[in-house]
């Protein structure tokens, strides 16, 4: 591959962390039950691509999330691979059940609204904290990284715009409760470049720093790459994206898929910006993981470049 030429612009980061969410973030919104096995290789292909950070599976009860109710069966399958491999976790039963099976990181998921939380969560914004507390102080305490996942920091279907202090106020609650990260997401994909670099000022300014930060874009009105060219720009340098677009979210009906791994090293790629992500094979991931799910990845760096040679 010789394109996308590399065209370097000052100031980016010289280096980019890609979070990898397919196979949670994913595959919990497909409506087919993808067999454990067909999901340990999706991740054991992934991790060959070069992805360094793999979210796994979901720690949720089966009833919310089915589509990940075989956890327990997928963590023994990928015990051999070469990457992080964060888990999501609900609650304290989810936080044990992971402990067990010898996750070292996981991941809470908060709500910037109360609509969200309530339909997410069936809990208020201060009952979703309280609940997580105690798993990220047992997290902490057993040696365990933890992330913390904010939807609706941009926009909410139920209560449209979402005020910066809003978003900033759970954003520094999840920091103070012990996170060592948080993940900004733009649920409905409703972000833009301005509203991304004011957010990301009024939390450096409640002093969360770039550096404890990621961003997480969906693309439903075709912004997530320049909202993540804003983060880029204003520090951030930890980034979430989905092999083939994989995801959506099954309790904001307006969520598209999430920003396509493809896409964002095609751009990270023509910037000269290194992730050690091999374009070729990580696309050959996501066509083979869509012959799978039965339909085409909606990824168009997958669609452009599934049709030349990989």
């Amino acid at each position: 591959m010789t394109l996308p030429m590399t065209v370097p612009v000052p100031g980016l980061p010289t280096r980019v962390r890609i979070h990898e969410v397919g196979p949670r973030d994913g595959l919990q919104n497909e409506k087919a039950l993808v067999p454990a096995a067909v999901k340990a290789e999706f991740i054991h292909r992934l991790a060959e691509a070069g992805l360094t950070t793999i979210e796994a599976t979901s720690f949720v009860h089966p009833k919310w999330v089915p589509q990940l109710a075989d956890a327990e069966e997928l963590m023994a399958l990928i015990d051999d691979v070469d990457a992080r491999l964060p888990v999501l976790v609900p609650n304290e039963r989810g936080l044990d059940r992971a402990l067990a099976l010898g996750a070292r990181e996981i991941a809470v998921f908060a709500s910037a609204t109360e609509s969200f939380a309530k339909a997410n969560l069936n809990r208020t914004v201060d009952g979703a904290l309280e609940m997580f507390e105690p798993v990220v102080t047992k997290a902490k305490d057993a040696g365990v990284a933890v992330r913390g996942y904010l939807s609706m920091c941009f926009g909410d279907p139920w209560e449209g715009p979402v005020p910066i202090s809003q978003t900033v106020s759970v954003s520094r609650r999840l920091m103070d409760m012990g996170c060592d990260e948080i993940s900004l997401g733009d649920t409905i994909g409703v972000a833009t470049p301005g509203h991304v670099r004011e957010l990301l000022d009024t939390l450096n300014e409640a002093g969360v720093a770039d550096d404890r930060l990621a961003v997480h874009f969906h693309d439903t009105y075709g912004q997530a790459l320049a909202s993540t060219l804003a983060a880029l720009e204003h520090g951030v340098t930890t980034v979430d994206a989905s092999a083939g677009g994989l995801g959506g979210c099954p309790y904001a009906k307006s969520a598209t898929g999430n920003l396509a791994t493809e896409d964002l090293v095609w751009m990270l790629d023509g910037l000269g910006i290194e992730t050690g992500v091999d374009i070729g094979r990580l696309t050959a991931t996501s066509v083979w993981m869509a012959r799978h799910l039965g339909r085409p990845s909606p990824s168009r760096t997958v669609r452009a470049l599934s049709q030349k040679e990989i």
